[in-house]
């Protein structure tokens, strides 16, 4: 291979040389030559810098690691080289011109061909139907918007809210609740009632804390500039006026509301959907939302599965399997699960991979005509769960997809029959009104 770009190289450097000429010619013939030779040349479309940098890597890794020699046709070597140099190319371009955001999850697929769009959630102040990406954004913006209505509420979504380290939020509620007791305790001394916020434990445990200075100012703390002995200059202090015996009692409450208060997460939007009986009920075709797992880690893993067959001849003991099917549910963040029921239509939604099983079984009976009748289900391999059952659905091997068979209680439909009582209804006529066929 490193023969033919040799040969490639000579033959560029012999067509660019200018045409040929007898040894008899005149100088003035060879100078007219060498013209014409020059300005063929200069007309010569050069290769783009891409072009270059991909054909250089290509020409550097197979001199690098130098190919088995084949015996084949000069057109197969060319053909096989123009492969080596598209693939760098191609390459390249993915580098310069990345698609996936960074850590990003498992290659997109077509969205026509997805059992599911994608994964949703519902904003608990607007109501609002988000994505992964907006929830955060949203949420924020909506906890704005409550000091319009109630600061002390508003400031109390921001401290559970904006910091995710529960300690930090912990420690910065807890002095804060310090400082209201020795109010209380001390309604008339003044060094009780100001907060110096150069304080070293001032800024390290709560200012570090989103909303807890609004909660501070919604307790009725001011900002003042105020003289520091010994300096010459003077420091912001937050101030809280004298107050009333009403007034301290109201500050308690609110410090309860803030001791109680609990962050404001998105809820994920199972997207209860309805399908006709199909053949394509077990094809489950998920987003990249659904994995844990970077494209790195994704390409790791289809290497390993080459080694599959090895380890399943292999005898491994009971702690050892149990610990790989750990590692493989630890793979997924969500789970798409589909419910076969008696008339054969198809109830979906989508549920945290570590939700539990009562989680799944709610699910079901708010989406039936007839909630209250005792039902089971039955899923892949014939594991019956208990609606009792606390288990997440991943240590149920529910992950990240799954068909289950819902059926209802043998003896309950026996009761009814005699009574002369009628088979139950099946999906809510709302689900009906949306019902699909998958594709």
């Amino acid at each position: 291979m490193k023969k033919f770009f040799d040969d490639i190289k000579k033959d560029m450097k012999f067509k660019t040389a200018g045409p040929g000429k007898k040894l008899t010619e005149e100088a003035s013939a060879k100078a007219a030559a060498v013209q014409s030779g020059s300005s063929s040349k200069h007309h010569r479309h050069a290769p783009t810098e891409g072009a270059q940098r991909a054909g250089a890597a290509a020409l550097a890794r197979i001199e690098q690691h130098p190919r088995p020699k084949v015996h084949t046709s000069q057109d197969a070597i060319r053909n096989q080289v123009k492969r080596e140099l598209q693939a760098e190319a191609a390459a390249l371009g993915e580098k310069e011109n990345a698609d996936l955001a960074e850590g990003s999850k498992v290659p997109v697929k077509d969205p026509s061909c997805l059992s599911v769009s994608g994964v949703y959630f519902t904003c608990p102040l607007t109501g609002a139907t988000l994505t992964k990406s907006e929830r955060e954004a949203h949420i924020k913006e909506a906890i704005f918007m409550r000091f319009e209505e109630d600061e002390v509420e508003a400031s109390v979504m921001m401290t559970q809210t904006f910091t995710k380290d529960r300690e930090k939020v912990k420690a910065a509620v807890d002095i804060i609740s310090k400082y209201v007791e020795n109010i209380c305790k001390n309604p008339t001394e003044e060094k009780y009632r100001k907060i110096k916020l150069s304080n070293r434990v001032y800024q390290e445990k709560v200012a570090s804390v989103e909303g807890s200075r609004e909660f501070l100012q919604a307790l009725g703390f001011i900002s003042v500039m105020l003289p520091v002995e010994g300096q010459d200059e003077e420091e912001e202090f937050l101030v809280l006026p004298e107050q009333s015996e009403d007034a301290l009692e109201l500050m308690k409450e609110r410090r309860d509301r803030l001791q109680r208060g609990e962050p404001v997460r998105a809820q994920l939007d199972r997207q209860p959907q309805a399908f006709r009986q199909s053949p394509n009920a077990t094809r489950f075709e998920l987003p990249s939302e659904f994995y844990n797992l970077t494209a790195e880690e994704l390409k790791k893993e289809q290497l390993q599965k080459s080694e599959l067959l090895e380890k399943n001849a292999m005898l491994r003991t009971k702690a050892m399997r149990e610990k790989e099917e750990q590692r493989e549910r630890r793979k997924y963040n969500y789970t798409l699960l589909r419910v076969r029921l008696p008339d054969g239509n198809l109830l979906q939604g989508t549920f945290y991979a570590w939700d539990r099983v009562p989680v799944l079984f709610q699910f079901i009976r708010d989406s039936l005509v007839e909630c209250w009748q005792p039902f089971e289900l039955i899923a892949p391999g014939g594991q019956k769960l208990q609606e009792a059952q606390d288990v997440a659905l991943a240590e149920c091997n529910l992950v990240p997809a799954a068909l289950l068979t819902f059926s209802w209680d043998a003896v309950v439909q026996a009761d009814i029959a005699a009574a002369g009582g009628r088979s139950p209804a099946h999906l809510k006529p709302e689900l009906l009104e949306t019902i699909q066929t998958l594709s």
